[in-house]
């Protein structure tokens, strides 16, 4: 669906607005419903060390499920669309996002940016997965593609990521945040330390460990895939600034991830993320009501659980043809990437091996 750029607010505002009310009832219900279970599965998760680990691990996945929805209570709060109140979405904020080892307004400003450059290729690099094109890749020095392959390995994406997401990158201020932004970063950090460090003197290091631990790294994992599925299917949206729609970008280049009803109560709905990036004053309660009620949002790009897969296959973005492509499709039709990147540096490393057999 091609929007033009012109007309695209004063058509889509005035549809999109009657969802973007915050329900106090509702959201207060999400809270208990989700922050209760959350801290009683924990616990039990920590009793069940005692009888057995697998025991442990199941709770410990069923407390993952819990922990993502606190984080999109987290994210409508950033959004200011859990409650009506601009301060009563700061408060919770903030509290959920020392819950998930987010800083709030951090956090908060990296999304906006997000929402406001998604699709642009003129302003990528906040918030989003780091995506380059083809030209840009096959022009790249073979060092930049060897790391640029390395962090679009799944492994190093959704193994190595969740560790660097809690332990690294939000445990630091970015560069030019505000005064507010930097205190709320080191006392985000700072809580978290003093609560895990009470935990580990009541209950020990080992079993807080075992639990927090294993539940960090598994909604990790589902966070990052959600962000990563949200965004990089085959035909997407990407445009330079000139040519970029804010509307376009929202129903082009943000999935509607059809998950499972179960998957879809635990993610808080963000499978329609189509209709979050149209409005993001939507809350989380009220996205599948919108996507029902409005014939345009239901034209969208629609991405099964099993079909999601095949986006572990996308690498680069083609603007010449408009999809991802693979790193393979581009080795095909470009041998000297190839050669210049894998056969070059297979090469280099068999002559180095070689040469320390000869000095030995």
């Amino acid at each position: 669906m091609i929007i033009n750029k012109h007309q695209e607010r004063d058509n889509w505002n005035k549809d999109i607005a009657r969802f973007q009310k915050a329900d106090t009832r509702k959201s207060l219900w999400q809270l208990v419903n989700t922050i209760v279970p959350f801290l009683g599965l924990w616990w039990l998760a920590y009793l069940s060390l005692s009888v057995s680990i697998w025991i442990t691990m199941g709770l410990v996945v069923l407390t993952s499920g819990f922990f993502m929805r606190i984080f999109i209570i987290f994210h409508d709060c950033c959004h200011h669309s859990f409650f009506k109140s601009r301060k009563a979405n700061e408060i919770v904020g903030i509290i959920t996002g020392v819950l998930t080892f987010f800083p709030y307004h951090q956090w908060k400003y990296e999304h906006s940016v997000h929402h406001a450059t998604s699709g642009n290729l003129t302003r990528r690099g906040t918030g989003d997965m780091w995506t380059m094109t083809v030209n840009e890749y096959t022009e790249a020095p073979p060092f930049l593609r060897i790391v640029y392959r390395l962090y679009r390995n799944p492994f190093v994406m959704f193994g190595l990521g969740p560790l660097h997401l809690f332990l690294n990158q939000y445990r630091f201020n970015r560069k030019g945040a505000g005064r507010k932004e930097r205190i709320n970063t080191h006392v985000t950090t700072f809580t978290l330390a003093g609560i895990l460090g009470v935990l580990c003197l009541i209950l020990g290091w080992k079993g807080v460990l075992l639990v927090e631990g294993p539940i960090l790294y598994l909604s990790g994992m589902i966070g990052i895939w959600l962000f990563y599925v949200q965004h990089q299917f085959e035909h997407t949206y990407f445009e330079k600034a000139e040519n970029w729609s804010y509307v376009s970008a929202a129903l082009q280049g943000s999935s509607f991830y059809k998950l499972p009803k179960v998957l879809q109560w635990m993610t808080g709905n963000i499978g329609f993320h189509h209709v979050h990036h149209l409005g993001p004053r939507v809350p989380n309660y009220s996205l599948q009501h919108a996507h029902e009620n409005l014939q345009f949002l239901q034209n969208v790009p629609g991405v099964s659980l099993l079909s999601s897969l095949r986006s572990l296959r996308y690498r680069l973005w083609d603007e010449n043809n408009n999809r991802f492509v693979g790193f393979k499709e581009i080795e095909r039709a470009n041998p000297n990437t190839k050669a210049n990147l894998a056969f070059k540096t297979a090469l280099l490393i068999r002559t180095l091996l070689k040469k320390s057999k000869i000095q030995h």
